[in-house]
């Protein structure tokens, strides 16, 4: 019986190859066909118009909506132009149809050839057919199925808070945000808070609007600090939380003491450098005397940048600021392999702003770290944080 099954499965699968590939070849031969009767038809219908125009003309001249004199220009120009039409149709009996024998001898014949070899190449006829049970007992790497295999595992064990633990990043990184806040509540629900998961929280609830750090989500990282109060996440939204809000000065107080308490060689360091200064302060932390700092890394202030700052006015620092993005932005024109840069770039624009610049590197960044890699994902999901358009940025 199995045996059966599996050869009508095989036949109707290519009973489906050949109708789709008679479909096509109708498709394709018909313009060729239709062809001569269609110009044949496009003649006659324009003489057709014409003589109408002479009845209608004499409708009119009858009617005395036109002088005789108007009515003789206008047969005349009429009658010149079915003249003209009736010139181009054939005196002799209009000839067979040419058929295009090599043309349609191709639509019939070699591309489905064509077809055929390159599924008998690139494809697996001899695979057998893998239902999902199957597919779910042995997924491999195939993260699809294996979130699959998750919720179903949930949806009969709703009160495994290990799985929904395991789940909830897993579709955060999918970009399945809402699935993602249902699943990290579940977890804290039943496994209890930690720093870990109230991130998460708090992450999905930005990606949910759009990067704005909501009342929320700002108490939830406020209840991720009562249980780790060095929290550098957790102390870097708030603090953009206050950017947001249009407290400079209190949102630049918070980036200093994150800095303050990074160690130097933090990777999270030079993003909170460039918060600090854009909301007024001098970039603390990336001192090139400081053991463990990259002076030379894309987009880092240099000392002398720092010691400037320090003396200057809030326009001027600005200013200051502005070059400093436009010299990452021609560095990482050079050396594009340099996804960091990527994503100071594409944050620095849009702090400043200026989001046509942030659409125009998310793209070129998207360029050199496609979306299907980690990195590519990452940029995508920095977009979205920030609130620019990425329709068309992977093209």
């Amino acid at each position: 019986m199995k045996a059966l099954f599996t050869y009508l499965g095989d036949m109707l699968f290519w009973i489906l190859v050949a109708a789709l590939t008679a479909a096509l070849a109708v498709i394709l031969l018909y313009p060729l066909l239709r062809g001569a009767k269609a110009a044949d038809n496009i003649r006659a219908g324009e003489a057709a118009v014409y003589r109408d125009q002479l009845r209608e003309l004499d409708r009119d001249l009858d009617g005395g909506l036109i002088t005789p004199e108007e009515a003789d220009y206008a047969r005349a120009e009429i009658g010149r132009r079915l003249i003209a039409v009736s010139a181009e149709e054939p005196a002799e009996m209009p000839k067979p149809a040419r058929h295009h024998r090599f043309t349609e001898a191709f639509v019939l014949l070699v591309l489905p050839v064509l077809g055929l070899c390159l599924y008998l190449t690139t494809g697996r006829p001899d695979l057998p057919s893998q239902p999902l049970e199957a597919r779910l007992e042995n997924p491999g790497n195939d993260v699809a199925v294996l979130i699959t295999k998750a919720e179903r595992h949930l949806a009969e064990k709703p009160d495994d808070g290990k799985g929904w633990d395991v789940l909830a990043p897993i579709y955060f990184r999918t970009m399945r945000v809402n699935d993602a806040q249902v699943a990290y509540r579940n977890a804290i629900r039943l496994l209890g808070p930690s720093p870990v998961r109230l991130d998460g929280l708090a992450e999905t609830l930005m990606a949910v609007s759009d990067g704005v750090v909501t009342e929320e989500a700002r108490q939830v990282l406020e209840q991720s600090l009562t249980l780790q109060p060095d929290n550098p996440r957790a102390r870097f939204y708030i603090a953009l939380s206050m950017e947001q809000a249009g407290r400079p000065d209190e949102a630049r107080q918070a980036f200093e003491a994150l800095a303050k308490q990074s160690p130097s060689d933090a990777p999270w360091l030079p993003l909170v450098n460039q918060h600090i200064a854009m909301n007024g302060g001098a970039p603390a932390g990336a001192n090139p005397a400081t053991p463990g700092a990259n002076p030379s890394a894309p987009g880092n202030p240099t000392q002398e940048d720092v010691a400037a700052a320090e003396n200057m006015s809030a326009g001027d620092r600005q200013q200051m600021i502005r070059g400093m993005v436009e010299s990452l932005d021609a560095k990482l024109s050079e050396d594009p392999n340099n996804f960091e840069g990527w994503v100071r770039l594409v944050r620095s624009y849009a702090v400043l702003n200026d989001k046509d610049r942030a659409a125009g590197a998310l793209k070129r960044g998207l360029a050199a770290f496609p979306p299907p890699g980690e990195e590519g994902r990452q940029l995508l999901a920095l977009a979205r944080e920030l609130g620019i358009a990425t329709e068309g940025a992977t093209q």
